[in-house]
């Protein structure tokens, strides 16, 4: 996505990295009110997608245990990665399938841990509430959220499949949704970095 691209919000929403990203997103549009009757319900409003996301938490709060046991025994931490992982790959597959994530397209955004701007399809109008479903790459979770459309505009690359560019503030995010965002945005910033030094 070039820079152009990039939503102009004010300074009091930058208070998160924001990144260029592009990944599989899908949204619909819902009404105001089930936007606050969702937001108040918390995590269990989102099913299958909050235990990807304890899953998540889970493995980051083992690292400290992991990393003692592969002092003292490397074969068993080793072992225990491979089950660690195999669990991951499963739930991550079965969640993906359930959500219709796999059968979306992949989309430019560009992303922080406060909102998204999106390659969209069709004119959102401000104030317009949107449930999505996002599919990071970098970690393969999947983050469920509402949020409000702040902007919408013509896309500067004159894209035919994808005429207009999305802005959306998340709307009462769970924490630890927007830790698991924070951890992607700072992660795939570290591989853009890289990336660019190896072409220079």
């Amino acid at each position: 996505m070039s820079e152009h691209r990039k939503p102009d919000l004010s300074s009091d929403r930058r208070r998160f990295f924001r990144i260029d990203d592009e990944i599989r997103l899908y949204y619909k549009k819902i009404p105001d009110n089930q936007l606050q009757d969702n937001s108040a319900t918390g995590l269990n409003a989102f099913g299958d997608c909050s235990l990807a996301t304890a899953l998540d938490m889970m493995t980051q709060e083992s690292q400290v245990s992991l990393h003692r046991l592969e002092r003292n025994d490397p074969d068993v931490a080793e072992y225990l990665k491979v089950l660690n992982n195999k669990i991951d790959l499963v739930a991550r597959a079965l969640l993906i399938q359930k959500m219709e994530l796999s059968e979306q397209k992949t989309r430019n955004v560009n992303m922080s841990a406060s909102g998204i701007a999106f390659d969209s399809e069709e004119l959102i109008q401000p104030g317009e509430c949107l449930e999505i479903k996002m599919l990071l790459s970098s970690s393969m979770a999947v983050i469920i959220t509402y949020g409000k459309v702040v902007r919408c505009e013509k896309n500067a690359d004159m894209d035919k499949e994808y005429p207009y560019i999305v802005g959306v503030d998340y709307y009462r995010m769970p924490e630890q949704d927007r830790e698991v965002l924070i951890k992607h945005v700072v992660k795939r910033q570290i591989q853009q970095i890289r990336e660019e030094k190896e072409s220079s």
